[in-house]
């Protein structure tokens, strides 16, 4: 979570914040309103010298001011629970980042009107539920999936109340609830019965029932959410430009990854249509098409480690991609020491990912040599 730029004037030094906060609990006490911000400045100088259990300290203490002084949600609060949620991510405290990020969640409901600054908080939270999904905290990653297409989609209402139903704005969330399809269409159902947490059993079974239903809903649902992006980068860019050519082959992607052959086909050669009458058409088909692609290929889908330039690599993979999307002929290059294990777990991956296949002329083709390069740890 991304802390929120705080107003407070820093001191040169811990003594000087120190002096600062001796010299306000002499003349108007331990209560004074103004702590809280000396503290939120305290903290933030901590931070910036690593030393983030003290920082954690800090904040605490500015927040129980501010809840003593301002009210039990004041928005005074989120900079200190932002900043104090920095701090435990720091230090691998995830488990108190979580419980934090839900208490700061309340501050952000019960404290802000509808409108963008709220959209943002559900979105800042959805980030939250994705990243404990794949830090896997609690053992209910199928609830936290559900939760960012809950939010993602709470902070797109707010947003289309205000700016209308083809704002740029709307594309932030918009990949946020796509991005969340993915990770629930892909979802291993046999996990459901290993699901554990502190739910108590009906509770955990209603989430499963409710689970089952959103991956029920999955197909109808992404393809919905592709389509207002497409009608939101043709609003905002026209026909025949870049972002709706994208746009279509998005919907594409997300056809084939769900086995859809002949449909997706059928998106991609409308996205080269899209692109046919450009004047540099060749060159934007080739930016699009001329590559396989693996899919899913929006960030924080895929379950491959991202590549990495070959000279940091210590796994260089070679490969075909045939005209169905189809990993053929893989083999590791490289002459590294990492050991085989660790290399064939991620050339299973590889086997089992769908590509996009490269394109001409809007047919798929065969690619003979693709390569890839990982820094496996």
């Amino acid at each position: 979570t991304e802390p929120a730029p705080a107003e407070a004037v820093a001191p040169a030094s811990g003594a000087l914040y120190r002096d600062a906060i001796a010299e306000i609990e002499s003349t108007q006490g331990a209560y004074a309103p103004q702590m809280s911000e000396t503290l939120l400045g305290m903290g933030m100088m901590l931070q910036r010298e690593d030393n983030h259990q003290e920082a954690i300290r800090a904040f605490k203490r500015g927040i129980h001011l501010s809840r003593i002084n301002d009210g039990l949600y004041t928005p005074g609060q989120i900079p200190m629970l932002q900043r104090e949620i920095a701090s435990h991510l720091a230090l691998g405290q995830y488990a108190e980042a979580d419980e934090r990020q839900a208490y700061l969640y309340r501050v952000q409901m019960r404290s802000q009107e509808a409108g963008i600054t709220r959209a943002r908080a559900f979105m800042q939270q959805a980030q939250w539920q994705y990243t404990a999904y794949r830090l896997a905290l609690d053992g209910q990653a199928f609830a936290r999936v559900m939760s960012m297409w809950d939010l993602y989609r709470l902070a797109l209402t707010d947003i289309m109340s205000r700016e209308g139903d083809t704002s740029a704005m709307l594309l932030e969330p918009l990949e946020g609830m796509l991005l969340a399809q993915y990770l629930i269409a892909d979802f291993d159902m046999q996990s459901l019965n290993n699901a554990g947490g502190s739910a108590d059993g009906f509770s955990l079974q209603h989430q499963q029932n409710r689970f089952s239903a959103y991956r029920a809903q999955s197909y109808k649902r992404g393809q919905a959410v592709i389509q207002a992006i497409y009608d939101i980068q043709k609003a905002q860019h026209g026909d025949h430009s870049l972002e709706t050519a994208r746009s279509r082959a998005m919907l594409g992607d997300w056809m084939l990854w769900h086995g859809e052959r002949d449909a997706a086909m059928k998106a991609y050669r409308e996205a080269v249509a899209e692109l046919t009458p450009r004047e540099d058409a060749e060159v934007s088909l080739l930016s699009l098409f001329g590559e396989p692609e693996e899919l899913p290929s929006i960030e924080g889908a895929s379950q491959l480690p991202e590549p990495v330039d070959p000279e940091q690599a210590n796994l260089r993979l070679q490969f075909g991609v045939d005209s169905r999307g189809k990993v053929v002929d893989l083999e590791r290059i490289d002459e590294n020491e990492l050991n085989d294990a660790m290399a064939n777990r991620v050339m299973r991956q590889l086997r089992r990912t769908q590509f996009r296949p490269r394109l001409a002329m809007g047919e798929p083709q065969d690619t003979e040599t693709v390569t890839r390069a990982y820094e496996i740890k």
